[in-house]
């Protein structure tokens, strides 16, 4: 599964990161920052709850099974 952020759409509110840190992370800003572009199996799960708790859909998952 690969993952896609939408930089110009983040604005900060740090649900991704707080609720699945192995995936995301905070930049100098506090915005969203990606881990990794292709996410393991083991961190599907942690990918799909930052994905769904987005509140301006910035994260986009590709490549679910």
């Amino acid at each position: 599964m690969k993952i896609r952020l939408d930089r110009e759409a983040c604005v900060g509110h740090g649900r991704c990161y707080e609720l699945a840190p192995d995936v995301f992370e905070e930049d100098e800003r506090g915005h969203c920052r990606l881990r990794f572009e292709t996410v393991p199996p083991e961190l599907e799960e942690q990918a799909r709850l930052g994905e769904a708790n987005c509140p301006e859909d910035a994260i986009t998952l590709e490549g679910e099974g």
